[in-house]
């Protein structure tokens, strides 16, 4: 499976220049890979002030535009995550889209950074299900969402062999990105495709590092700090010859995590 990862540089207050440039980015990297995936707030950045007026509602142009283009050349798309309105609640969402444009999964973030108060602007998800996406089973995951081992434990335990980590990852904590995705592949044997941005939000740059990481723990692909679409060919029978030499999932105590 051929991966692309788009490490969009995202302007503040420009959702139309973002949503343009990403929709253009997208459209380069689909025709030769099966899977894409973009960082999160791609299309607002982190600017959340407007969201009442920006954020986008299930059937809007913007995710039509990518299951059009998922259908068209036959390359699925972890949306990376967008402002969702649904329900008269404004939630953090990722959206996964099959090969043949069909929506398949709406994760909603599950841990909201209380550091930037974003429990003013979102509302919590509670949809923690792994789900099927063109035959591989994949869990969503948001940002923050990579500080909390349990969730990554939860989905690789209903056999989630990807979760994706969508971001906007400050430069100033970025030894921990690496550190926590790291850590997410190993100790539950799966792959990580971790999703950052490039640019900066009031002056302080995102770090960039996008990255595939193997069952192993192993960094397959990483980019730099600069816009970037990373490319990476994956081989999903690793899962099991890494479980095949050490498997800490078949000695987990589920009681002690339900």
């Amino acid at each position: 499976m051929k991966i692309a990862l788009l490490q969009l540089e995202i302007l503040e207050k420009n959702k139309a220049a973002n949503v343009a440039h990403g929709l253009q980015l997208a459209r380069s990297a689909a025709a030769d890979h099966d899977l894409l995936v973009l960082p999160e707030v791609w299309t607002t950045g982190y600017s959340l002030g407007h969201l009442a007026e920006e954020a986008e509602e299930p059937a809007s142009p913007v995710i039509g535009e990518l299951q059009r283009l998922a259908a068209e050349k036959q390359c699925a798309i972890i949306a990376g995550s967008v402002p969702m309105r649904r329900g008269g609640k404004i939630y953090n969402t990722s959206v996964a889209i099959a090969k043949d444009g069909g929506i398949v999964n709406m994760y909603d973030k599950a841990h909201l950074f209380g550091l930037f108060n974003e429990e003013r602007f979102f509302a919590p998800g509670s949809n923690f299900q792994a789900f099927e996406l063109d035959g591989l089973c994949c869990g969503s995951t948001i940002c923050y969402d990579l500080r909390f081992p349990e969730l990554y434990r939860h989905l690789a335990l209903q056999g989630a062999q990807i979760i994706f980590c969508p971001a906007e990852w400050p430069e100033a904590r970025g030894d921990i990105w690496r550190l926590l995705a790291q850590a997410r592949a190993a100790e539950n044997h799966i792959f990580v495709a971790a999703v950052n941005c490039a640019g900066s939000f009031k002056g302080a740059p995102f770090y960039g590092h996008s990255m595939v990481i193997a069952p192993s723990g192993k960094i397959l692909a990483e980019a730099g700090m600069e816009e970037e679409i990373v490319s990476c060919t994956i081989d999903l029978a690793d899962i099991a010859r890494v479980r095949g030499r050490l498997n800490a999932l078949a000695d987990v105590r589920k009681e002690l995590i339900q």
